[in-house]
């Protein structure tokens, strides 16, 4: 008989992903672990560093930590309309050297890891190809660096230039797929554990009839078409697939890091609040895990 296989997938949302460091700590709790790790964007970033330090307690608090540095590192500035002039102009993009890549090096994404190296959690890091108009997916060959998927998966503008990567044009995965399970679905998974951070009320934070709310809104409409027939898709093949909406009480911008902890938080009462409603199959996967171990 073959082995039940557990997926979670992690999807995209900027400072929002606090979210889903709360969901994965209720999870861990819950003895509910993942066979395979799947993300976009900042969900890929969720995912590397699992996959760098493992499913425990002592993982999520490490990761945490992260989270509090880069609360206070400043990572998405919030002028990100002059930001966009400068880009037009060929003249952003620089920011991703200056704070990112730092960053991921002292939190261990450091440029000589690879996707063989990790110890933790199998991980897929999903980006999106714009020489090839489909979406590129990070992890499974061992030698790839896990750098090279992380950056990729979270370039977006106009913080971050496309990625050029050998013949590939890579942009943040989330234009392809904001919550990627299609990618998922390729692992061959039992089911899948959806933490979705998306937020049909803004993503940008823009509250403004002019250019700019209506783009807001255009992006929304269109990753909420993706996960309508990725979702379908999962149906289609019988996998079932837990969906947790993680959203916070108000909306947050996906440059505002300044709620992390509340974010957090919120994350963990919601999943909590959901695992509770899994009893049966809750129970399942713990005999599953004692089994395995």
């Amino acid at each position: 008989m073959a082995k039940d296989k557990i997926i979670f997938v992690l999807g995209g949302g900027g400072a929002r992903g606090a979210l889903q460091v709360g969901a994965l700590r209720a999870l861990c709790e819950a003895d509910i672990c993942p066979d395979v790790v799947v993300g976009t964007s900042i969900g890929a970033l969720n995912a590397a560093f699992l996959g760098l330090h493992g499913f425990t307690a002592e993982a999520i608090d490490t990761l945490a930590a992260a989270w509090r540095d880069a609360a206070s590192a400043d990572l998405l500035p919030a002028n990100y309309l002059w930001l966009t002039v400068r880009t037009l102009f060929g003249r952003g993009g620089g920011h991703m050297e200056n704070r990112i890549l730092p960053f991921l090096d002292s939190h261990g994404i450091v440029p000589d890891l690879c996707f063989g190296d990790l110890g933790g959690v199998p991980v897929r890091l999903v980006a999106a190809d714009l020489n090839r108009s489909e979406e590129r997916v990070y992890g499974a060959d061992p030698a790839g660096r896990v750098l090279d998927g992380v950056l990729a998966s979270a370039a977006l503008p106009p913080w971050i230039h496309p990625l050029a990567q050998h013949d590939h044009l890579l942009l943040d995965g989330g234009f392809v797929s904001n919550v990627p399970i299609e990618a998922a679905l390729a692992e061959l998974p039992s089911s899948l554990i959806v933490l979705d951070i998306s937020d049909s009320r803004s993503s940008f934070g823009i509250e403004s009839p002019g250019f700019g709310g209506w783009f807001d809104k255009l992006g929304n409409t269109v990753m909420q078409r993706q996960l309508d027939l990725e979702l379908a898709l999962a149906a289609a093949r019988k996998v079932p697939v837990r969906h947790l909406r993680l959203q916070f009480a108000h909306v947050v911008a996906i440059w505002d890091f300044e709620h992390t902890e509340e974010l957090m938080a919120a994350g963990y009462a919601l999943a909590k609040a959901e695992i509770a409603d899994w009893k049966p199959q809750r129970r399942f996967l713990m005999r599953r895990r004692l089994t395995r171990e």
